[in-house]
């Protein structure tokens, strides 16, 4: 490979999110969703090249920046953008609750299909809506959408708008066209808006392929407010930037004023080039990286059929982050993320994406060095064991 993924970087002592919460001591972090990767090294350049000028006021946003946008998505994913579409924002939560409040009022309920991405309860919550579940089917070592009950939740004269998780966080689904054709005109027949989270849409294992949901038809666009940000598939999630694409000018209209009313209507200017520097020049970057964490996952599920056959790592279609049924430990989600954190291994408690629908899941981040990894697994097999 080009790139070295293999690379132990130290992180503790950085201020890391992830690594420095964590008050026991030698603790391996594989629970929020940052990656232990250096950043790619276009991404570097631009940044290093920009604090070397030395003054970092107040930034206007160039026309380069919808460029890279809009010639991403083209050539990326078949889906073409128009400038006058995009509204940038410092990040994918602000921009799920400013759409939100835009799109509702207050006593609606917002669709989520679960177990989900645990900020999507805090986001609808804080805009005065309820949540409502349609719950995702097991089947196998994947997950299918209850049709059924999407469409029984949807005709709730309550419920206006649905929040998507396209690739989904943390089933691991990629939703494929007619999945989302079908969730779509289901929507339209009861007045549902859609606004889908597409943050993860880069981070697509082989053999998948990630849709944009606006880009399935002109009545997708028309539905929908899609959210997204280069900040997951190329580790800048602190550098704050993301964009909300919305067609309809009237909808967009209200979201403007809600980014502006909430006050995240501003970016700083080391995100503006970051996404510029990942969408220009950093795609075989990207390649490389998501055939370096299809290996991670591989490694994982073959090394708990040998050592924790009990254990079964569900089918990872999208994301770095894999859903781990426990079921058969008889342990809850608390109580083997207790004894992971004793043995010094720290996870995600799968109640965090549903209380019931996340019961007896844990959630593990995969984009870690292989050694990180298998040091990672083996304290987790000490550790249920």
């Amino acid at each position: 490979m080009k790139y070295n993924f293999d690379k132990i970087i130290n992180r503790r002592g950085t201020n890391s999110y992830k690594w420095d919460i964590i008050s026991e001591d030698n603790v391996i972090p594989m629970w929020v969703a940052d990656m232990d990767f250096a950043t790619a090294p276009a991404i570097i350049e631009a940044l290093q090249k920009r604090v070397s000028h030395g003054i970092f006021g107040y930034t206007l946003v160039p026309d380069s920046y919808y460029q890279s946008i809009t010639n991403w998505f083209r050539t990326r994913h078949n889906w073409n953008i128009q400038k006058d579409w995009i509204i940038y924002t410092s990040g994918v939560i602000p921009a799920i609750s400013c759409s939100i409040k835009a799109l509702t009022t207050p006593g609606e309920k917002v669709l989520v299909q679960t177990p989900v991405y645990n900020c999507f309860y805090s986001s609808i919550k804080n805009q005065g809506c309820e949540v409502l579940e349609n719950k995702l089917i097991r089947e196998g070592n994947t997950y299918i959408i209850d049709f059924d009950d999407f469409e029984k939740k949807c005709s709730d004269e309550k419920t206006t708008v649905f929040l998507l998780c396209n690739p989904h966080n943390p089933a691991g689904r990629v939703w494929s066209k007619d999945e989302l054709e079908k969730l779509n005109t289901i929507c339209l027949r009861h007045g549902v808006k859609v606004i889908s989270d597409e943050i993860h849409g880069e981070l697509i294992m082989p053999g998948y392929t990630f849709i944009p949901f606006a880009s399935v038809s002109e009545a997708c666009a028309e539905n929908s407010i899609i959210l997204n940000s280069p900040t997951k598939a190329f580790n800048i999630a602190g550098l704050q930037i993301a964009n909300i694409i919305c067609k309809d000018s009237e909808r967009r209209r209200k979201i403007d004023r809600y980014i502006n009313i909430y006050e995240v209507c501003d970016v700083n200017p080391f995100g503006v080039l970051a996404l510029e520097a990942a969408y220009d020049n950093s795609a075989d970057w990207l390649d490389q990286l998501i055939l370096y964490i299809a290996d991670n996952y591989k490694y994982l599920v073959d090394f708990f059929k040998q050592k924790l056959p009990n254990i079964e790592v569900l089918k990872l279609e999208g994301t770095y982050l894999a859903w781990i049924d426990i079921t058969a430990t008889n342990l809850s989600s608390e109580e083997a993320y207790n004894k992971l954190l004793q043995g010094k291994v720290m996870l995600n408690n799968g109640t965090l994406y549903g209380e019931t629908s996340g019961e007896g899941y844990l959630r593990l981040n995969l984009a870690c060095p292989r050694q990180t990894l298998k040091e990672g697994l083996e304290r987790i097999v000490s550790a249920l064991k």
